[in-house]
């Protein structure tokens, strides 16, 4: 590598937090917190969440394992080019939209460092109807589960502030190495893969909901096979 060549650390370049609102949902309407809007103000961020920031739904969203939602902006001109819509940063309801990485490149139980902030890669993003809502595509949920785009969340192992701009540096990999685009792959696709179901479960920094999700699902198959 060239001396004068420059490699750009992934960054946060946008910061995106918001209230919950009330979306049409058929004859009914629904309570959600995936709207967000881009906030320059530095936002400061605890074991549970952003300050400014909400979820409609707290059993299925937030809470210690999903404090953080983040999205990669290397997967947005992917859906443009699909819906033929602008799909700008926030549009998928994430907190952070996140440079250069996608869920190629980080694995459960990754810590990073975001200023002085320290977080972990907890699990992929599971999108369900209300992003579909959002934007007044049905089939955009399931369009992120099979092509794997869903982003991730993280837990967070150290408070402070978040601000946009602010630079994501991995300070200690995982070495089990399962990354999220690997997990979103026996979630979604090959989902009787028992072997790769037992390696992911075996990471005990994935989050309690998918350790109870995929572990039932692989005490079926283990039934089955007996």
């Amino acid at each position: 590598m060239s001396v004068d060549t420059v490699v750009s650390l992934p960054r946060v370049v946008s910061l995106n937090v918001g209230m919950p609102v009330s979306m049409a949902h058929g004859s009914k309407e629904v309570v959600s917190g995936i709207v967000k809007r881009a906030s320059e103000q530095p936002h400061a961020l605890s074991f549970t969440g952003l300050e400014g920031d909400g979820q409609g739904d707290t059993v299925h969203h937030g809470g210690r394992d999903k404090a953080i939602c983040a999205y990669f902006e290397r997967n947005l001109p992917y859906w443009s080019n699909k819906y033929d819509r602008s799909f700008e940063a926030g549009a998928f309801g994430e907190n952070l939209t996140v440079s250069e990485w996608t869920e190629h490149d980080l694995c459960i139980g990754d810590i990073v460092q975001i200023g002085d902030v320290i977080v972990q890669v907890s699990q992929p993003r599971q999108p369900c109807y209300k992003l579909g809502l959002r934007h007044d595509l049905q089939e955009l949920p399931q369009d992120v589960q099979l092509t794997g785009y869903t982003g991730f969340y993280f837990r967070v192992m150290k408070e402070g502030v978040l601000q946009s701009g602010s630079e994501l540096v991995i300070v200690q990999r995982h070495p089990a190495a399962k990354s999220i685009a690997e997990a979103n792959r026996l979630m979604y696709i090959d989902k009787e893969d028992v072997a790769g179901l037992r390696e992911l479960l075996a990471v005990e920094e994935l989050s309690v909901s998918w350790q109870e999700q995929l572990g039932n699902r692989l005490r079926r198959l283990e039934q089955q096979e007996a």
